[in-house]
């Protein structure tokens, strides 16, 4: 879906219209003729730079005439930052993309501050250089489960991917080790969660709680493992670790819903978000992340 961007977002940049065909480097150019050709390409990665709305970086991008270039007045993309649990994998004026380290909660209480996610950001963006001020939650991960992680740097922002996730979000994936050789190459898992406080429940039929929906394949068998890739239909809590549970595959180092007893080679939970996409909530533009499988996974589950 596509917003008009804010006033106050409006006011960062500064915006030209194009009269003549020309790719986006040449057009630059013309507005910095003092600029070498390597600083206007660093321009492309340091600032954001829209044109019609669309956060782009491409130096070859072609103009036409009556196109809309915005320059944002902030010069650097943003500091340097380095965090152990916490990796800033892409950032704009809108919206932060992050891969989250097992450990660390996505947001929570006071006493958790030091070890949240968006206490790290919220330290970062507020230093002398930063952007915003603010960051803002949209959705979760377990604290021990890894990987890719989407926040708001406004307040309208947020409430655009809250109040419309299921249309901008189009691809979710996480990949698991599960306990045991899974039975089948792919399937559905089907159940609606309830949320006891300490853990969810979940039944086969309706009683009353959330249905969850999980598609999943099985990419490798091997040692008394499964490495497994699940899709979500559906985003409950827990609903990954309740469903391969569920399955009687429950996820390696799950001590909530796994077995009594049940060995932990990798000495965490075995759950890992290597892939996000959607549709950039202020400009429409397709925007895809992924990461690696965890090597850890891949190689607790050799052939």
């Amino acid at each position: 879906m596509k917003e008009k961007r804010t006033a106050r977002a409006m006011s960062q940049y500064t915006g030209y219209t194009v009269k003549e065909p020309m790719e986006l480097m040449q057009y630059l150019a013309t507005l910095m003729p003092q600029a070498s050709r390597t600083k206007l390409k660093a321009l492309l990665t340091s600032r954001v730079i829209l044109v019609d709305n669309v956060i782009t970086t491409q130096y070859n991008y072609p103009l036409k005439p009556g196109m809309r270039v915005e320059i944002d007045r902030n010069r650097g993309k943003h500091h340097e930052f380095r965090h152990k649990l916490l990796k800033i994998v892409y950032e704009d004026a809108y919206l932060i993309v992050v891969e989250k380290m097992q450990g660390l909660h996505s947001g929570g209480t006071a006493r958790q501050k030091d070890r949240t996610a968006i206490a790290i950001l919220l330290e970062f963006v507020g230093r002398p250089g930063g952007r915003n001020r603010r960051v803002y939650a949209v959705h979760r991960l377990d604290r021990d489960t890894s990987g890719l992680m989407m926040f708001a740097k406004d307040e309208q922002t947020q409430h655009t991917l809250r109040d419309h996730w299921h249309e901008i979000v189009y691809d979710r994936r996480y990949v698991a080790v599960a306990c045991g050789e899974m039975e089948q190459n792919a399937g559905m898992v089907r159940s609606w969660l309830t949320d006891r406080t300490f853990y969810v429940s979940s039944s086969p039929v309706d009683d009353g709680g959330k249905e969850a929906i999980t598609h999943y394949r099985t990419i490798r068998r091997a040692g008394g493992y499964s490495l497994v890739e699940l899709v979500l239909e559906t985003g409950r809590k827990n609903q990954i670790r309740v469903h391969l549970a569920d399955l009687g595959h429950p996820i390696v180092g799950d001590g909530r819903y796994g077995w009594e007893d049940m060995p932990n080679p990798l000495n965490r939970l075995a759950l890992h978000a290597f892939k996000l996409c959607f549709y950039h909530p202020i400009t429409g533009r397709k925007m895809e992340f992924e990461t690696p499988y965890p090597s850890e996974f891949k190689n607790l589950v050799r052939n």
